[in-house]
């Protein structure tokens, strides 16, 4: 193998920057040319692969974001529009390519795979979610960013004696709310993997802290549970007997973005080497994982076959600590 190129696809997110200078340098070093896509799937189906040299990976190890570019491209399910993806690496001569994402993108890299072409995926994805690795890269940071959000929002919710609902990323996953909550100390946490609790005991858990003499309260909730944070705060401003006011915070997009932490950019370099040593030792239809502080490859369709589930012990604790 002479030529192989790397690309970041679907949501973004802290430590990808680290993790595509490790592949360039990485291929650099060992002798391979290195090409990028840009915009993910997007931008290969469209053509759109720029060469890259260890110069023009300088300066992004502390960047957030993908310096490539990220898209999500649903319609790379479709066989036709994956042949023209590999119709644009063959007529570059590239024989390899490293996929940096979430669960979408490592489908992709597995259909491509299927396809008999060498693929090598790397987990990026904020939620955690990624089954068969311990942790994604963009995932401490993300969290970090969360806490200090959490302790700011802290901060006046004290000085004016004021419950809060912070919503936090998490669609399909509630790893950052378990997490953040628990970090945190929020007096309740709501994940689209548990049902319920009932609006009632919602407003329960505000008057208790407020009975306890609490000068805050404080709930965080994933963005995937229902039945979502606007209906909770509907329900509890119609109640008159809390103690506290009511106030929302949602923290978005700010929570994909900043400078990756050590672990990071510490992680997404280890994996970026990792992935491109694999494919020169001939292997594909892989994932680079994490597993107890050791990299390790284990097979895609493995990875992309269930949501990783919330540990049980964590659920546990954030309840024994509420």
């Amino acid at each position: 193998m002479k030529t192989i190129a790397v690309l970041t696809s679907g949501g973004d997110g802290p430590g990808l920057n680290p993790c595509i200078r490790a592949v360039v340098r990485r291929a650099v070093k060992k002798g391979l040319e290195v090409y990028g896509v840009r915009r993910g799937y997007s931008g290969l189906i469209g053509g759109d692969i720029i060469s890259l040299n260890s110069r023009d990976v300088s300066g992004i190890l502390g960047r957030g974001g993908t310096f490539l570019g990220t898209a999500r491209c649903p319609e790379f399910k479709d066989i036709k529009v994956r042949r023209t993806a590999l119709r644009h690496l063959n007529q570059r001569s590239i024989e390899g390519l490293i996929v940096i994402g979430g669960n979408g993108s490592l489908t992709g890299a597995l259909e491509l795979d299927k396809m008999g072409y060498p693929v090598i995926g790397i987990p990026a994805s904020i939620d955690n979610d990624v089954n068969e690795t311990d942790i994604a890269v963009g995932v401490d940071t993300t969290l970090n960013t969360i806490l200090e959000s959490i302790d700011r929002i802290k901060d006046t919710a004290t000085s004016h004696q004021r419950a809060f609902l912070v919503e936090v990323m998490g669609r399909d996953c509630g790893y950052l709310a378990l997490q953040s909550g628990i970090a945190g100390g929020a007096e309740l946490v709501l994940v689209p993997e548990r049902e319920g609790p009932p609006m009632e005991q919602i407003a329960d858990e505000v008057v208790n802290a407020y009975v306890e003499g609490k000068s805050h309260c404080i709930i965080v909730i994933a963005e995937g549970w229902k039945p979502g944070t606007r209906a909770v705060e509907d329900y509890l401003k119609k109640r008159a007997d809390l103690g506290f006011d009511v106030r929302v915070t949602v923290l978005g997009h700010v929570q994909r973005g900043g400078r990756p932490s050590v672990f990071d950019r510490t992680l997404g370099s280890r994996m970026g080497a990792y992935a491109v040593d694999a494919l020169l030792q001939g292997e594909t239809g892989k994932m680079v994982a994490l597993r107890s502080s050791k990299l390790t490859l284990v097979p895609l369709a493995d990875a992309v076959r269930t949501l990783k589930p919330l540990d049980p012990e964590m659920l546990e604790l954030a309840d024994m600590l509420e």
